[in-house]
């Protein structure tokens, strides 16, 4: 996991630099740390054993996230393929990273179909991603609120 994150913070640096505006990658990198850092935390404060124990979430998309590890394997490797297409697309440092992307997406090749169903599954990580911090921030605010009414 940690050569994931470390891997993934890499490449979306280097996006940032290739591509205007660049703070959208470093947004995503700081979503991707925030989120998964939360939710250790959360599970670490719940005492559960597994960080992907989500079985009493709310979310529909969420529990199929954790729950079907084929589907979460889809949207990660999504991600990491779209980045690498985005950086193997990249031509010099100025160029505007939804210009890239209608440009090549029409064109048929295999690298325009990667690139569509990446997309699919890059999207739908960062939704999960936004519920995962919504949620471990709501269960961390929970057990504050506990730990004060039982001092």
């Amino acid at each position: 996991m940690v050569t994931d994150r470390i891997s993934t913070a890499c490449l979306l640096v280097v996006l940032s630099q290739l591509y205007k505006p660049g703070l959208i990658f470093l947004s995503l990198l700081a979503l991707d740390i925030a989120s998964h850092w939360l939710q250790m935390y959360s599970t670490f404060l719940t005492g559960k054993a597994s960080h992907k124990d989500v079985k009493d979430s709310s979310s529909w998309l969420f529990r199929a996230y954790y729950g079907n590890r084929m589907f979460m394997a889809y949207c990660c490797v999504s991600c990491e393929v779209l980045y690498l297409i985005l950086f193997y697309l990249s031509e010099n440092q100025t160029e505007k990273l939804m210009d890239v992307i209608s440009s090549n997406l029409p064109k048929i090749s295999l690298l325009s179909l990667l690139m569509g169903t990446s997309i699919f599954g890059w999207a739908v990580k960062q939704i999960v991603n936004f519920i995962q911090m919504k949620t471990a921030a709501d269960v961390c605010v929970l057990y504050d609120i506990d730990q004060k009414h039982k001092n």
